[in-house]
Parts: structure tokens; sequence; C-alpha cells
């Protein structure tokens, strides 16, 4: 799963919870953002390259949902 495909997981999983999302492109250096999922956030890297398996579960825990909802 690369970032794009992370964030539109996300997306779907907030409107279905009724949880506002949006990605702030400027808050971050480079190709990396930060994702607002309700009142907390995760940077997000690169959204083309593939998003690692440790990476995956860390920015999941840091905006409190289980990596198996998406």
């Amino acid at each position: 799963m690369n970032g794009r495909e992370f964030m539109a997981r996300v997306r779907k999983l907030a409107r279905r919870n009724g949880i506002a999302v949006r990605f702030d492109r400027m808050r971050g250096k480079g190709s990396h953002g930060t994702l607002h999922y309700g009142d907390r956030h995760a940077v997000v890297k690169d959204r083309r390259k593939p998003l690692k398996t440790g990476t995956l579960r860390g920015m999941c825990k840091q905006l409190g949902i289980d990596p198996d909802d998406l």
C-alpha cells in the first residue's frame, strides 16, 4: 500500500465513522505531509512510494485506528 492508497482508505473509514479528516501538505518537508483524523494526526511519507509495515502500523497507532480496519 502506498501513501495515497492509505489516505484514501482512512478517508473512507472516516466517512463511515463520521470523523473529519484532512491532509495538510504545508505541514511537512518535501514529500511529507500531515494527515489529520479528528483530533489526532500523523505524518505521511511520500504518497507515491510503498509504505513499510512498521510505518503503516505506526501511522495507524498515531491516528488511533486498527490497521485491520483499513
